[in-house]
């Protein structure tokens, strides 16, 4: 199990859920030394790549949507696994709802959303997959409950994501 200093976890929660969650999910990416191979994902249990999935998809979606998402790398992350019924499981349907929605579009065209491209053809994926804006939207409206949820169920079952240290032992 991934270990965390309880004062580590306390600095990150004054933060706020943004911080807290980032304790966890900075510690699961030092743990598989940033990368996403077979063998360093077995480091993970399922809490915890449904934790770092969804810290992915936030700082995705609110930097550039889902085109952003899915050209750096993390469509098969997070349509390909069974993050949205994790995620329904915690008890955010709604994001469920989005993930599930979102994932319909990708299969449909998951080469051209994946081949690479230049900056200009980037932008222009904005346009040709206008299909993602309100699942964006819907997100970006709903970020703030979403991540308090998240935060919330990860803080009521802490054992699944970490193991807390007590920085006095």
């Amino acid at each position: 199990m991934i270990k965390i200093k309880d004062a580590d976890l306390r600095k990150g929660a004054a933060n706020g859920m943004d911080g807290f969650i980032q304790v966890f999910t900075d510690a699961y990416l030092h743990e598989m030394n940033g990368e996403f191979t077979a063998e360093s994902m077995t480091k993970l249990n399922g809490d915890q790549h449904t934790l770092l999935a969804y810290k992915i998809l936030r700082d995705e979606l609110m930097e550039g949507g889902f085109c952003q998402l899915i050209q750096n790398g993390y469509g098969g992350y997070i349509f390909l696994n069974p993050f949205a019924k994790a995620i329904r499981q915690w008890g955010l349907r709604d994001l469920g709802k989005i993930i599930y929605s979102a994932r319909t579009i990708y299969d449909l065209h998951r080469e051209d959303l994946e081949k690479e491209r230049t900056d200009d053809e980037f932008m222009a994926m904005y346009e040709d997959y206008e299909a993602f804006d309100e699942l964006e939207e819907e997100f970006i409206e709903n970020e703030e409950e979403f991540t308090a949820l998240v935060a919330n169920y990860v803080d009521e079952h802490l054992d699944r994501f970490a193991e807390i240290e007590d920085a006095t032992i």
